[in-house]
């Protein structure tokens, strides 16, 4: 299984004035390299995380899966900035361009792997992360908490 990540660039540093998309965007980064940093243990090949600016020409094609999630707006396809792309063994792939949609995958990962190893290695994640996979109301045991900064 391979797993590319693209996140908008400005986005990840907090140039856009949207601090929730900042917080939920860094929140991506930090799942992704979490699961990365521990690919020995899970059934990734590949964790690829690259950050996306139109500054640099950097339109959001593929660097490491060959999908791109794209909508229509008026008469013009957009390519969106922030998406989750995974590949499986069987060589099917699932577009993620929701952000939180993204987020939940990567969560359940991280769970998984945390199973794994028998320790938490869920990263702190931003409030507004915790509400996305757990619901506002943080769930029925706490587990929104482990996630909270």
């Amino acid at each position: 299984m391979r797993i590319e990540l693209r996140v908008c660039k400005h986005c990840f540093e907090g140039e856009h004035e949207n601090e929730h998309k900042t917080e939920v965007t860094r929140d991506l980064v930090a799942c992704a390299r979490v699961i990365r940093d521990h690919i020995e243990q899970t059934d990734f090949e590949d964790v690829h995380i690259r950050m996306v600016s139109e500054d640099t020409g950097d339109d959001g094609r593929p660097a490491a899966l060959p999908a791109v999630a794209a909508t229509i707006q008026g008469d013009q396809v957009a390519v969106s900035d922030t998406q989750l792309i995974t590949m499986g063994e069987s060589g099917y792939m699932m577009v993620y361009p929701n952000p939180q949609d993204a987020l939940k995958v990567l969560a359940g990962n991280i769970d998984e792997l945390s199973r794994v190893r028998d320790e938490n290695v869920l990263p702190d994640l931003s409030p507004e992360s915790a509400d996305i996979i757990f619901g506002e109301t943080g769930g029925d045991d706490g587990e929104a908490d482990m996630y909270q900064q």
